[in-house]
Parts: C-alpha cells; sequence; structure tokens
C-alpha cells in the first residue's frame, strides 16, 4: 500500500532543521514528521546552503534605521503631501493634454 507523502512547507522544513539541531533524538523527528533520514540530509543542504548565500550577500533591507526628531518628520510628511499633490496635477493636466491633442488629431484628418 503506498501513501502519498505530503509536501512540508519552508516553515515546517525549518522547524525539523531546528529540532534536529537540538539534543533530541533524531528519529523521532522524522516519525513525527513522516520523512526519511535521506529527506533529513537534504533539508539541511538546502538550510545551510541558504545560509551561506544569505551571508554571503548584502541586503538592502539590512539598513540601519536612523531616529529622526518629530519635527523632521512632519516636515517629511508635508513635503511629502505637496509632491503628491503636484503628481496628481500634472497627471491631470497630462490627461488634458493629450485628449486635447487626439481631438485635434482628428479635426487635422478630417
Amino acid at each position: 500500500m503506498t501513501t502519498k507523502r505530503r509536501r512540508l512547507t519552508t516553515k515546517t522544513k525549518f522547524e525539523i532543521y531546528i529540532k534536529t539541531r537540538d539534543e533530541s533524538n533524531v528519529g523521532e523527528v522524522l516519525r513525527e514528521y513522516g520523512i526519511h533520514l535521506s529527506d533529513l540530509r537534504e533539508i539541511e543542504e538546502l538550510v545551510e546552503a541558504g545560509a551561506v548565500d544569505r551571508l554571503k550577500t548584502k541586503s538592502v533591507k539590512t539598513k540601519v534605521l536612523e531616529e529622526v526628531s518629530f519635527e523632521e518628520y512632519q516636515e517629511l510628511a508635508k513635503e511629502l503631501d505637496r509632491k503628491e499633490k503636484a503628481l496628481a496635477d500634472l497627471t491631470v493636466e497630462y490627461l488634458i493634454l493629450k485628449k486635447t491633442t487626439s481631438r485635434l488629431q482628428r479635426f487635422v484628418q478630417e
């Protein structure tokens, strides 16, 4: 009788990896998740390779956040608001110009 093996999520695979790193019995973890030792070795290779790759690359996400005073925050928020309004105005003007030029082109073609 063959049973369909369930697919393990990435989070579950990482949990398995962590549990087998602890002082727990590996056999119990394998039985708990219904996997074989070869599956565990594959998970270990994937996790360790991913960790090495992540350590090699410098990420933009790891920027150190700097503290900003409330006044600076308010100034930046106002500036952002002004720029958003200007962008909205320019978008409206662009659409109006686009519409008028298309009407002019149709008029010239007639």
